[in-house]
């Protein structure tokens, strides 16, 4: 496992000898992961595992004809096989005059801003399964919890590089960790199953494995004896353990590659109202300790916080080069990649705002509604923004949280229900897509 100093020395050893070899262009992208990861069940030591990972990526371009490979071998041999292989895939590919590198004036230079993506922390096996052990003895301490699907913990470092013959070289390093409990609730064929789990940048940072156990169980306890609920037009509200799907729906959307294709529910709706006025969505690549933060995209442009919505219209696309040079527009630094294939767009760290009102006061005047803590399925047309997906969650009777309910199918679409959604106060930065809870008016429930 490379040094991320190390690491682009790899990289701009691969483009040079790109180069030489006779390509016009190359970027090349290096990975590597090391993690270590816990698991028990019943108190008992289940497995230990230990993996570790590093490959290479490149990719060239010859005229207009490009190709990219990638090798899990750094030797100096594969590498030289490597670069001779892409070219002759280059050579033989058709011609694409939207490919190429990021344009150079648009590059990230000097350093990016430090996000604290590593602290440098390796916690012992041994402490990691105390971690483990200590959410799944506080998930089976809750009256009602039977059984145990286990627990786990990790913790993991990687390394990326990125480099470009045009004058880009970068690379950092991130830390992860993370904790699980998964229990079952009850008894033959009432049994339920719930789980709970955190993950972070830094250890220090990670949730006390007690309190995601007992999160564990109250939720798979909160599920059993679930009752069906009556089908017809009602408010569903998303908890935020599911609320945030809503914005990976906006965010594939929005990515050049829907927009230069026409295949988007959003085609003719930039710096239109997609939302309702107050409602904001932010990405922010620089939030320090972010689980995606990142000094600069894979294409080596800088990176930024930006308002995707702001006050509930839509601001912009996400670009990488090549859609944006379809669209006549520019890249706009969310590039996202693996070390194999040429860049798509993405989101780092992505929210709602808050809104103003307590989840409490979101439903007080919900006669009859539904409170979703489960989705099931893809039920999702991208194009038309067609919406149908199984959900299980509560009932909500009279303002307030009732009974489980199970077995029922939410549907709508999500140009309307974008447009009729209303955020709770209760944000909480948790992953990398995140949002609050949210209401959304008018949607069909079947159920019962």
């Amino acid at each position: 496992m490379l040094t991320p100093a190390t690491a682009q020395d790899q990289v701009a050893s691969l483009i040079a000898a790109a180069t030489r070899a006779g390509a016009d262009a190359a970027d090349a992208l290096y990975a590597c992961n090391a993690s270590t990861q816990v698991q028990v069940r019943l108190g008992q030591l289940e497995d230990v595992e230990r993996s570790e990972s590093e490959e290479i990526g490149l990719r060239l371009f010859v005229g207009v004809r490009s190709a990219s490979v990638s090798s899990s071998d750094l030797s100096q041999d594969a590498l030289d096989a490597l670069v001779s292989r892409a070219l002759a895939m280059a050579r033989e590919a058709p011609e694409d005059p939207l490919a190429g590198l990021a344009p150079v004036d648009r590059l990230l230079t000097g350093r990016g801003p430090d996000v604290e993506a590593d602290d440098g922390a390796d916690p012992a096996p041994a402490d990691l399964r105390a971690r483990a052990l200590a959410a799944e003895d506080a998930a089976r301490a809750v009256a009602g919890v039977t059984n145990s699907e286990g627990a786990s913990a990790t913790a993991s470092r990687s390394i990326i590089a990125l480099g470009t013959s045009h004058g880009f070289a970068g690379g950092y390093s991130t830390s992860g960790y993370g904790s699980s409990a998964s229990v079952i609730a009850g008894s033959g064929l009432g049994m339920q199953r719930d789980y709970g789990y955190h993950s972070s940048r830094h250890l220090a940072d990670l949730e006390a494995p007690e309190a995601i156990g007992r999160r564990a169980g109250d939720r798979a306890v909160a599920r059993l004896n679930p009752g069906k609920l009556a089908s017809g037009q009602m408010p569903v509200v998303f908890s935020p353990r599911v609320s945030a799907s809503l914005l990976g729906h906006l965010v594939s959307a929005i990515t050049g590659a829907a927009i230069a294709r026409k295949t988007s529910f959003l085609l003719d709706r930039l710096g239109q109202p997609v939302f309702a006025p107050g409602v904001t969505i932010r990405d922010d690549p620089h939030r320090v300790r972010g689980l995606r933060s990142k000094p600069f995209d894979g294409e080596g442009l800088p990176t930024a916080p930006v308002d995707i919505v702001a006050d509930g219209v839509l601001t912009g696309w996400l670009l990488e080069s090549a859609s944006a040079r379809q669209l006549g527009l520019a890249p706009t630094g969310h590039a996202v990649r693996g070390v194999g294939g040429a860049p798509g767009a993405g989101t780092s760290n992505l929210f709602m705002e808050a809104g103003s009102l307590t989840p409490d006061a979101l439903i007080a005047d919900v006669t009859l509604g539904l409170y979703v803590t489960e989705l099931i399925g893809q039920g999702v047309n991208g194009v038309t923004g067609d919406y149908s997906r199984g959900a299980s969650g509560f009932a909500i009777r009279n303002g307030v949280i009732a009974e489980p309910v199970a077995e029922i199918t939410i549907a709508g679409n999500l140009k309307n229900m974008f447009l009729a959604l209303t955020p709770a106060s209760d944000l909480a930065f948790r992953r990398a897509t995140d949002a609050p809870t949210v209401r959304v008016e008018g949607m069909m429930v079947a159920g019962a």
